[in-house]
């Protein structure tokens, strides 16, 4: 979910070399993947990237948190430089400002590293000051108390951070694991789509709003909120207002999710695996997702909670990147032709194919998979204690950390850029819709997640023996 997208639905574009250069999607792909070759490169010949991939440890103390700020200022400043170079000439493609990117990156950058020293205190899990958390709510707080310059908007690239982070999560999520858990993942997908859309839609026809507006509503929230949302709208040739409107209310149910989730499933005490496939299964948005999934990630190893923290970010990146998200080109291709054959003339002259599919695919999954797959390869042949021994400490794990540096600028850019009196903006009817959504695909999704596939996802979250 972004909230720096255009809210306009666009006609798809004419397929070109130069959309490899031009769209968020594949920069997230080339920055991803050029990480996890270099972390590669580096394992064979005998080095590491994990110097440059630094990342706050735990502390108790203040002056133990700044005495490793003081110790790892060159390692820092060079990570700073290396995420400025690699944003900034996207940026520059993307047609943002560097003279405002650089400055806004910086801030964004500073204030990343505070909160993400401050979830590695000793008494945050006890407080609940888990990085995603902190990182919203001081946003929160910020934008809808202050008025943000202009410039500062120019670095918070909510979308472009969260698909360079799925993209590096694919180095810690083995070919295996898909192949084993990916079917599941995407029968399970299936059903909640299926079903949060045509409640979606039935409940908003119901209250007499237009046909359109009922299918976006639905599909922001059967598949991914603002992709979902963007694409379908072209797709029917939806009212600009509509697509906005839909965006509003997914952004809204998606913040709420973020703290609701998390706290609801370690009320119930569940395995990791299993709360962040529910997670996957009832979050709108991938950043808002990702923040809940991590939260969650946070309290493993607290009584009453089995699993790994990483359990829960590989669950729900198998139920809502390889399950749900796929299902975005289906749902444009599938109701554009409903619009075209079954509604009123609605102004769309774009012919209807099997290309739509790819038109509307999201482009960055497929550098998780080469990801996964190049991890994958290099780790062929070796024993299980060996790849924990050797290729998860100089490369996964440096991997593991610079995606949660891009989790973090994107959880920081979402709340940066929302304002409650937008969100209050929206209609009753579509609320009351897009809520009916909620309610089926909250309760739905405990029930496939812990009761229909619970084996699956409780296996994912116990540790490998």
């Amino acid at each position: 979910m972004a909230t720096d997208s255009a809210t306009a639905p666009k006609p798809a574009p004419v397929s070109s070399w130069r959309e490899l250069f031009g769209k968020e999607d594949w920069w997230a792909i080339w920055i991803g993947l050029g990480l996890v070759i270099a972390a590669v490169i580096a394992f064979a010949n005998g080095g590491s990237i994990k110097w440059l991939a630094v990342t706050p440890q735990k502390w108790s103390r203040w002056s133990e948190i700044t005495a490793q700020f003081a110790t790892n200022a060159p390692r820092y400043f060079s990570l700073f430089i290396l995420w400025l170079v690699l944003f900034g000439v996207a940026a520059k493609a993307l047609g943002i400002r560097i003279a405002h990117f650089v400055p806004a990156f910086a801030v964004l950058f500073v204030v990343t590293t505070l909160i993400y020293a401050l979830g590695l205190w000793d008494r945050a899990a006890y407080y609940s000051l888990e990085p995603p958390l902190v990182a919203l709510l001081f946003g929160l707080i910020v934008s809808n108390l202050f008025t943000l310059p202009t410039w500062l908007h120019s670095a918070l690239r909510v979308e472009f951070y969260v698909k360079t982070g799925i993209v590096l999560l694919g180095a810690g999520v083995p070919l295996a694991l898909i192949v084993w858990a990916g079917p599941v993942a995407i029968v399970q997908a299936a059903i909640i789509s299926l079903t949060t859309f045509g409640t979606i839609y039935f409940v908003a026809k119901r209250l007499g709003l237009d046909q359109r507006l009922a299918a976006v509503l639905g599909t922001g929230g059967a598949v991914c909120g603002v992709s979902a949302a963007i694409a379908v709208g072209g797709a029917v040739g939806a009212k600009k207002e509509h697509v906005s409107l839909t965006i509003t209310v997914v952004f809204l149910w998606a913040i709420v999710m973020i703290f609701v989730l998390p706290l609801l499933a370690k009320a119930l005490s569940l395995p990791t695996g299993v709360a962040g496939a529910w997670i996957g299964t009832s979050e709108f948005a991938d950043a808002a997702g990702f923040a809940a999934a991590q939260t969650y990630a946070g309290f493993a190893g607290q009584p009453g909670i089995s699993g790994t923290g990483e359990a829960a970010v590989q669950a729900f990146t198998l139920m809502k990147v390889i399950g749900r998200d796929l299902w975005i080109g289906v749902w444009a291709l599938v109701l554009s032709i409903v619009a075209v054959t079954r509604w009123e003339s609605n102004g769309i002259t774009s012919r209807t194919d099997s290309g739509e599919i790819w038109r509307r695919f999201p482009k960055f999954v497929i550098g998780f998979f080469i990801a996964s797959a190049i991890v994958t390869l290099v780790a062929h042949g070796f024993d299980y204690a060996t790849y924990k021994k050797t290729l998860v400490p100089d490369v996964v794990a440096p991997l593991q950390g610079l995606r949660t540096w891009a989790f973090t600028f994107c959880f920081l850019s979402i709340s940066l850029t929302t304002r409650l009196r937008d969100l209050a903006a929206a209609g009753a009817k579509p609320f009351y819709a897009f809520s009916a959504g909620v309610a089926v695909n909250l309760l739905l999704g405990y029930l496939l997640s812990t009761q229909v596939f619970a084996s699956f996802w409780q296996q994912l979250g116990q540790p490998t023996p």
